[in-house]
């Protein structure tokens, strides 16, 4: 199941506050897709997400450590960067299927890296530059997915 893909453009880093906060008011709950070159923003659309569910502490790159997992008052969040992956199967040595099960929010920057191994995600985020700042492009692939999209709604630079 894809729904229809929508955009949402913002001006800088602080810009990047305002979705990821939309994305926060949504489920507590999927998989989300960030993906984008490097520099594009996907940590720091992260590390919004995480602020705007209640987060209060420092939100480290999991660039070395792979998996940095978050435990919030209304449920779990972990944040992944893949770039450093050489083989997907690498992801079963931290039991990726087991938090696949826990019920929690999972982020995970380069996904591309461990497509053999990861889900179809619930939403799909692109991270694009442009000039100023950077293009959003959200794609739906569950309804789960789509209860985000909705939480989206007034942002949207509406994709035709």
């Amino acid at each position: 199941m894809t729904f229809e893909p929508i955009s949402i453009d913002v001006a800088d880093e602080a810009g990047m506050s305002a979705p990821a906060a939309r994305l926060a008011s949504a489920p507590s709950s999927g998989v989300i897709f960030l993906r984008g070159d490097l520099g594009a923003g996907k940590s720091t659309l992260a590390r919004a997400y995480l602020h705007s569910r209640g987060y209060l502490g420092r939100v480290k790159s999991p660039t070395y450590t792979l998996i940095e997992s978050y435990q919030l008052p209304d449920g779990e969040v972990h944040h992944l960067d893949l770039y450093r992956l050489k083989d997907p199967e690498e992801l079963e040595f931290i039991g990726i299927r087991d938090l696949f099960q826990t019920g929690a929010m999972i982020l995970i920057e380069w996904p591309e890296k461990g497509m053999q191994v990861l889900p179809e995600p619930d939403l799909d985020i692109l991270i694009k530059p442009r000039e100023p700042g950077r293009t959003l492009i959200f794609q739906a692939h569950t309804a789960n997915g789509q209860d985000f999209i909705k939480a989206l709604s007034g942002l949207s630079n509406n994709l035709d």
